[in-house]
């Protein structure tokens, strides 16, 4: 178990000893979130070049432990519930529990077991009566939306009353293949983005940072806000946006060329989405 106090900074998997749960105290929850990792073997169908995840490597997770998986959250929860660990472990302005995200060291979704482990969650919220009481997050590049097992697990999300973070860094199939390492059409993307949003309550989230001290191209930046027009107009209903930026440093090759925009490109992104009719949430 953890044995010192957590922060914002700290995302370490193992932090807790687990093999598929680890807490995160998370700046956009303002309070502690139970991760769930799938992806053990650090492998995801992307790879992002601000991934913070050591020994990133290209495929799909390793088999999934069910039995494992729910005997481990609800040691967890206990700690957190019933014993001391929030006082231990965690910041004082960061003491409660906000959610269960399912997010980890790669795509959560391209586990063959990505049903099951939801219904593994739901169980595990019920018996510990935190339905309606705290959120069960999938954090997901959407990339596996069109598996009809992927789509079942989402609405069983929706009936926990969960959401769905949707990765949305740049929407050109030059900017993705830049930033994401994948060579999708941006119809795809909102394609998929449509039938998430119709199966459970969907936030986009993106990751804008400066590349060798320079910002995304105007090009760019306006062909994000594109796609959020066009989500609008095709009545896509997306809950709202999440922008965010470097919170810890990239474990990638490109790393040294990364840094954070400031917040005055951020604050102005943030007033052009609202223009269009989506509520904001920026994280620094």
């Amino acid at each position: 178990m953890v044995h010192r106090m957590l922060s914002i900074t700290d995302h370490n998997r193992d932090s807790a000893g687990l093999t598929y749960v680890y807490p995160v105290v998370s700046r956009r929850a303002q309070g502690l979130s139970i991760g769930i990792n799938l992806n053990t073997n650090n492998a995801c169908n992307w790879a992002c070049i601000y991934c913070q995840v050591p020994g990133l490597v290209r495929g799909k997770p390793a088999g999934v432990d069910l039995v494992k998986l729910k005997k481990e959250l609800s040691q967890f929860l206990r700690e957190v519930l019933f014993e001391n660990f929030l006082e231990n472990q965690v910041p004082e302005w960061a003491r409660r529990l906000n959610d269960i995200a399912l997010s980890g060291n790669g795509e959560p979704t391209m586990a063959r077991e990505f049903e099951e482990v939801i219904e593994v969650l739901g169980q595990t919220v019920i018996e510990f009566d935190l339905l309606g009481r705290i959120k069960v997050i999938l954090i997901t590049n959407g990339s596996q939306i069109h598996r009809v097992s992927v789509q079942s697990g989402l609405r069983q999300l929706g009936n926990l009353g969960g959401e769905v973070w949707f990765k949305l860094d740049r929407t050109t199939r030059e900017g993705m293949i830049s930033i994401n390492g994948v060579n999708v059409s941006p119809n795809k993307v909102r394609d998929n983005l449509s039938i998430a949003a119709s199966l459970c309550p969907t936030w986009l989230q993106s990751c804008f940072f400066a590349i060798d001290n320079a910002p995304p191209s105007v090009m760019e930046r306006q062909a994000y806000l594109e796609m959020i027009r066009a989500i609008k107009d095709d009545h896509i209903p997306v809950s709202g946006i999440l922008l965010y930026g470097l919170a810890r440093p990239s474990m990638q090759p490109e790393a040294a060329r990364l840094s954070n925009l400031d917040s005055c490109w951020m604050e102005s992104l943030a007033r052009e989405i609202k223009e269009l009719g989506f509520p904001v949430k920026i994280s620094y």
